[in-house]
């Protein structure tokens, strides 16, 4: 919240514009506990996250809860559509936190792919939570088992401005394929779901930190195939897109029988530049020592060892004070 001061522009003029003169532009520049940076901190904060069967949303409401605890601060997770809208959405100042893919938030501070000439230098990193798994989803009664079957099938690439599309680009490129090769469907994870189950499409991709609820509950009506790729396949895409890393979906999930090799990026939080260096300490001491609260397979992932493994853009100096003190 800016503290701004109006003077007073009737009566005793003089005065008037000593007060302006000693005030004005001194109060647009310091906050009221003295450091620059132009803003208080907020009374309340909004993370970002991403569609409810996603895994953003469940771990966001968890992360809320923590800060709330530990800070005072009243923090509420929201739905969205996602890593490149979150990104755009904390630039336009509509939330304080959110997750997103390291590669889309590198894409941001860049002006690249989905945020081609428009570049975000508003926001900065906490840190690093988990590997985001790109699952290339499919039932067993579709006949797709590779990539090489996808030509011409009906396939969700995710939602419009999400790191998901570029990650299916990315991966059809690969592949030796682009999305004119497919019959390309715009869905966030549950429609890819539902549309799936119905048989109104034929694969769908969806990068988050598995197991997903949206396969989850795929899995509990339908034969779920997650169509591998393979390691040469893993080796160049890694080679010329280094923010990707090798992964599997592991057996035991979704049925699975035995695990699938594929990729993964990973998710981040980021956050406003403007909040303040102990706010944000404060936030990253809360979430990165109370992950035992987190009642989530990812969480045990989330380490301040690793917090700033794969981080493409500049960290916040209050979780940089964090991770300096712990590490």
């Amino acid at each position: 919240m800016l503290n701004k001061k109006f003077g007073l522009f009737a009566g005793v003029a003089l005065a008037g514009s000593v007060f302006l003169a000693g005030c004005g532009d001194d109060t647009a520049d310091t906050g009221e506990n003295g450091e620059s940076g132009g803003s208080e901190d907020p009374e309340f904060i909004s993370i970002l996250t991403g569609g409810t069967t996603g895994t953003y949303y469940p771990l966001g409401g968890a992360m809320a809860n923590i800060i709330e605890t530990e800070t005072g601060v009243d923090t509420t997770a929201e739905v969205s559509q996602a890593s490149a809208a979150n990104m755009t959405s904390l630039a336009d100042g509509t939330g304080e936190i959110a997750f997103v893919q390291t590669d889309t938030a590198f894409y941001a501070s860049e002006g690249t792919n989905m945020f081609d000439g428009e570049v975000i230098d508003t926001v900065s990193a906490i840190g690093a939570l988990y590997p985001e798994t790109v699952q290339l989803v499919t039932t067993s009664g579709s006949g797709i088992t590779s990539f090489d079957d996808l030509e011409g099938k009906s396939i969700s690439v995710g939602a419009p401005g999400s790191g998901t599309y570029i990650n299916a680009e990315q991966l059809l490129e690969i592949h030796g394929m682009t999305m004119d090769d497919i019959d390309a469907q715009n869905l966030d994870f549950g429609e890819s779901q539902e549309s799936l189950q119905s048989g109104q499409i034929d694969a769908a991709f969806i990068t988050a930190g598995t197991p997903t609820g949206a396969v989850e509950s795929l899995g509990a009506t339908s034969d779920v195939v997650i169509v591998p790729v393979e390691q040469d396949k893993a080796d160049e895409l890694i080679e010329k897109y280094p923010y990707y890393a090798h992964d599997t979906v592991p057996s035991g999930i979704y049925g699975l029988t035995e695990e699938v090799p594929t990729v993964s990026v990973l998710a981040m939080l980021v956050v406003q530049n403007d909040l303040s260096e102990d706010l944000v300490y404060d936030i990253t001491k809360a979430i990165y020592e109370n992950t035992d609260q987190i009642q989530h397979a990812k969480a045990e992932f989330i380490k301040a060892e690793t917090a700033l493994d794969g981080i493409g853009i500049d960290i916040h100096p209050g979780a940089q004070k964090y991770f300096d003190e712990v590490n």
